[in-house]
């Protein structure tokens, strides 16, 4: 990535707290179009309070966030336009159908109707829900669900993809085809948000691993560049890196609790 290019997502400063709890701690981080940033930080890091930041659901932030040349503070609706999200759990509404529910989600977007129909037929098919369009949602499996996540997060073609552990509930067969789906939208110059606890795939699909741990970033590199000064693993780099080298120990504790 050439570093001379323009930032697609510039975070000068960003900080939160909630009461006297502090989550976010002076969040500096640059992003530029095309890139696969993995995201990464144990529960409570604050991962989920800078997605939702990013997506505008956060409004009372400290710091400056722009994205793609807009101020997010006074344009957040332009924001939101060209930023697909796929949350980790999400109150789908599932009286309805993948394809009534994909209708609204497009229209919300601003979609054509025509457009709204072919593409959602053609995603839902390439995920094995063609047979399953016009059912109601409420007899989903979360994998099911999760697949009309992903397919309403990406309809509208989104120059921006916020993913927040997009493979959960889904089988070994839709977690490689979210993976491709991933490499495709890099190659198409998409930039990619993605959040996950799954080591291996964050390892294998970011072009910079940022590793939060409580409110701050305490790593911003490649994984060849984090391998060379942390650890020989993604999961080591982890466990080293968020003060929990210890980790083994913590098992054979929890594994004592069976003896007298």
């Amino acid at each position: 990535m050439q570093q001379d290019a323009t930032p697609i997502i510039s975070i000068h400063h960003l900080g939160k707290s909630y009461d006297d709890k502090v989550v976010l701690k002076d969040i500096n981080l640059t992003v530029y179009p095309g890139q696969v940033i993995g995201y990464i930080g144990p529960n409570g890091a604050g991962k989920s309070t800078t997605v939702k930041t990013l997506i505008g659901l956060i409004t009372d932030f400290e710091g400056e966030v722009n994205i793609a040349g807009m101020d997010l503070r006074t344009q957040a609706l332009d924001i939101k336009k060209i930023i697909g999200y796929v949350p980790e759990n999400a109150e789908i509404y599932d009286v309805l159908t993948p394809m009534e529910y994909l209708n609204f989600t497009g229209l919300l977007y601003g979609m054509e109707p025509a457009t709204i129909e072919e593409r959602a037929v053609k995603m839902l098919t390439a995920f094995g829900l063609h047979d399953n369009r016009f059912q109601r949602m409420d007899t989903f499996s979360k994998g099911m669900r999760q697949k009309v996540l992903i397919t309403a997060g990406l309809l509208h073609n989104p120059q921006i993809v916020i993913l927040d552990e997009p493979l959960s509930g889904l089988d070994a067969n839709a977690v490689i085809i979210v993976k491709e789906i991933m490499t495709l939208l890099k190659k198409e110059g998409k930039t990619i948000f993605y959040c996950s606890h799954m080591m291996d795939v964050v390892e294998k699909v970011s072009d910079r691993i940022v590793l939060l741990n409580n409110g701050e970033i305490v790593a911003n590199a490649t994984f060849e560049e984090l391998k060379q000064s942390e650890g020989d693993t993604l999961e080591n780099i982890f466990a080293q890196l968020t003060g929990k080298e210890n980790l083994s120990s913590m098992a054979d504790e929890f594994i004592n609790a069976f003896k007298n």
